[in-house]
């Protein structure tokens, strides 16, 4: 898959989560805090994506500017910021959470677009991954990340509809 294909996946669950701001904005959960991934209230997976998009994309920029291969990068899903940040977020308002997702996603487009194959093919080592180069921690931690959520929402929303 081109880096091309990748960023209008990325531009596509933009959209699906864009799409979905009147439902999100029309149940407003109280934002009580889930300890599991697939019980994130809208707020939360909104929070997770408005940080998670800068986060990998400072990540790249790591790996790019770093030597010799492959450079360490990432972090895991118990990351104490991670969890900080989005239990800090998640009681920001949907307005704020949806101009960092626009924001967030504008970036790394931009970006991505950028890069040439000698940077996409850079190698970087995840500490549960593995090895892996660039154009797959697009793929996992960007693309497929970003769809990943905009499902998760969806689901979320169709869920609290149906109780």
């Amino acid at each position: 898959m081109t880096i091309r294909e990748q960023v209008l996946r990325i531009l596509a669950a933009r959209d699906t989560l864009v799409r979905l701001r009147g439902r999100v904005e029309a149940g407003q959960e109280p934002p009580s805090r889930s300890e599991a991934e697939d019980d994130w209230t809208p707020a939360e997976i909104l929070a997770h994506v408005g940080e998670m998009l800068p986060y990998w994309l400072a990540e790249i920029e790591r790996v790019l500017a770093g030597s010799p291969e492959p450079v360490p990068f990432g972090r895991t899903t118990a990351d104490p910021i991670r969890t900080l940040t989005i239990d800090r977020d998640r009681t920001l308002p949907t307005a704020e959470l949806y101009e960092r997702l626009a924001s967030g996603v504008e970036r790394v487009s931009v970006r991505l677009l950028q890069l040439d194959d000698r940077q996409l093919a850079r190698r970087a080592l995840h500490p549960t991954q593995g090895e892996m180069p660039v154009e797959a921690i697009v793929e996992r931690f960007l693309a497929g990340h970003l769809e990943e959520h905009a499902a998760q929402l969806t689901a979320r929303l169709d869920r609290s509809v149906e109780q």
